[in-house]
């Protein structure tokens, strides 16, 4: 259970902070970043299968953070989703680096190829996708400095309760991640980048006028999305606390009797939206047990905890995603193995 909170908070801080991120970047460039993103299909592939391709979650994380907010198309989403094979990346890189590079290689060529044809297919089904920014909402307030440097003082001689409660909160997050209460125990890229991301989120949340924390970060990030998130998060970890050991048993007991059948319980495995049932396969492939085609396909599949937030935004999208990458993965991967590998 302590690992379970310890994991959803992580994961729901992470998210926080990349909100606010982006929705400090948008009031600062008065939106046009994400209108050059929202426009440029190749660009979205390539960004995100890139933030898919580096090791751990954060950035499946920040990927669905720009598909809540309507920036990024879902086959951009579809395209992180493979490139990415969460924390399993870090245990690859140890036992086989030389062919965890090539896997990676290959699941970013694939992720922006399958990408682009997942918007070319979803909509000769459901027509264009007309990217509507959400939850970037510009007022004129917003014309305002970010940074009122001579504000300041009269801003926090008379702090707003958003503003005190959100400044304790991210306090506590960095502090826990310095002292090892949330996060990796361990000092590593990871650690430092959501101590990073967690410290600029402090510095904009002490920074900024009043109309942007209380119309962009408390009722918006804080409000609507924190509360979801976290719930979600928590219950699905919370539930694959108990099935992921049976899950494991079964497989180990058939994994001999026929690759094929290995292929598909890799790929249906792969839906699971956690990191851990499939290390067994990174390890089975370390030892020679079991072909690349096999690990390939978990690899496309499985995304780690990087889809666990879209589960608290739209469940149809989490299922359509998951289903895609399953297609992908078996498809991909039978291929793979027909040819011997």
């Amino acid at each position: 259970m302590i690992e379970v909170i310890r994991n959803s908070v992580m994961i729901t801080s992470f998210v926080f902070s990349m909100m606010l991120l982006i929705e400090y970047l948008n009031v600062l460039t008065r939106g046009k970043w994400q209108i050059y993103i929202s426009k440029n299909r190749w660009l979205q592939y390539v960004i995100t299968a890139l933030l898919g391709v580096t090791p751990g979650c954060l950035g499946a994380f920040a990927v669905v953070t720009l598909f809540d907010h309507g920036i990024i198309t879902i086959g951009a989403v579809v395209a992180a989703m493979i490139a990415t094979s969460g924390d399993e990346s870090f245990v690859m890189l140890a036992l086989f680096p030389l062919k965890y590079i090539f896997l990676s290689i290959v699941l970013f060529f694939i992720g922006i190829i399958f990408g682009y044809f997942t918007d070319f297919i979803y909509e000769k089904f459901k027509g264009k996708q007309e990217l509507k920014i959400r939850g970037f909402k510009l007022h004129p307030e917003d014309l305002c400095i970010c940074f009122p440097a001579s504000n300041l003082a009269k801003q926090w001689k008379n702090c707003t309760p958003s503003r005190g409660i959100l400044t304790v909160g991210i306090i506590g997050i960095v502090m826990g991640l310095i002292f090892g209460g949330i996060g990796p125990e361990k000092w590593n890229w990871i650690k430092i980048t959501m101590l990073t991301v967690s410290t600029i989120a402090l510095f904009i949340v002490v920074t900024v006028p009043d109309h942007f924390l209380e119309e962009h970060l408390w009722k918006h990030v804080v409000l609507k999305h924190v509360p979801r998130i976290f719930l979600w998060t928590f219950g699905a970890l919370f539930v694959l606390y108990f099935l992921v050991s049976y899950l494991e048993i079964d497989l180990q007991r058939i994994l001999n009797e026929d690759r094929w059948i290995v292929l598909i319980i890799a790929g249906l495995i792969g839906l699971i939206p956690e990191s851990g049932p499939h290390m067994i396969f990174v390890t089975l492939f370390s030892k020679g047990l079991i072909p690349f085609s096999i690990l390939l396909t978990s690899s496309i599949v499985q995304d780690g905890h990087g889809m666990l937030p879209l589960l608290a935004d739209s469940r149809k999208s989490f299922i359509l995603i998951k289903l895609i990458n399953l297609g992908i993965g078996l498809l991909i991967g039978a291929i793979v193995m027909l040819f011997g590998y």
